[in-house]
């Protein structure tokens, strides 16, 4: 087994603290536990079911299910990969520009999941597609910067430097290649890769459209 665990952007700082992206993961954060106390009734409430929206019912979700996850370790990745890459996309957008890119980015992704799996009442949940889409919009913006990162690949752990183009990159073939069309549910762990997919190109094709909106004078917090 392997994998990368990305720690943040080794080549460069925040110009100001990542209002945004820390109350993104605070509210993600409480959510889950409201998922924890609240069950299946909650989860079954509050994601996103294709069928449903097709049919016109419960939109709300499609907000709703993008700040919703299926375990520990769905929401504990999630917000990793968030916090490695969301403070220099915040950065470069200015906080509230940030904040609707990140909706419209879960937003893209939903949609994407939606069309895909048209007929589908399996209950679709995660942040994973917006945050594709910020890592997304890193991609294009920060291309050549070094990511801190953790490699594992069989027994070899090691921390090291990855150029973003790289990490981002094979992220991105992964989703590409593994199994379009699945969607995510508590019961099987499935993954809405096509929502991934398309939080991901709906951000790196966004990316210096909201990057032009930070020159918006903004509040000094």
């Amino acid at each position: 087994m392997g994998g990368m665990i990305p720690f943040g952007d080794a080549s460069r700082r925040p110009r100001r603290f990542p209002v945004i992206t820390t109350a993104i993961i605070t509210v993600n954060a409480l959510v889950f536990f409201l998922e924890l106390t609240g069950g299946d009734a909650f989860v079954q409430k509050w994601s996103v079911i294709p069928a449903d929206i097709i049919a016109g019912q419960h939109w709300i979700t499609i907000l709703t299910a993008m700040f919703m996850h299926a375990g520990w370790l769905h929401i504990l990745g999630n917000m990793v990969y968030l916090w490695a890459f969301g403070p220099e996309v915040e950065d470069a957008m200015g906080r509230p520009v940030y904040l609707a890119f990140y909706l419209l980015s879960g937003l893209a992704a939903s949609l994407a999941q939606i069309i895909a799996m048209t007929h589908s009442t399996v209950p679709n949940l995660g942040a994973s597609g917006a945050i594709a889409g910020v890592m997304g919009a890193f991609l294009i913006t920060y291309p050549r910067d070094q990511i801190r990162a953790l490699v594992i690949f069989g027994f070899f752990v090691r921390v090291t430097m990855i150029p973003a183009i790289l990490l981002i990159g094979f992220w991105f073939l992964i989703q590409l290649f593994s199994q379009i069309g699945s969607v995510a549910n508590v019961q099987s762990g499935g993954v809405a890769y096509m929502a991934h997919v398309g939080g991901f190109i709906f951000g790196a094709a966004s990316a210096r459209i909201f990057e032009r909106f930070q020159r918006i004078p903004e509040l000094e917090t």
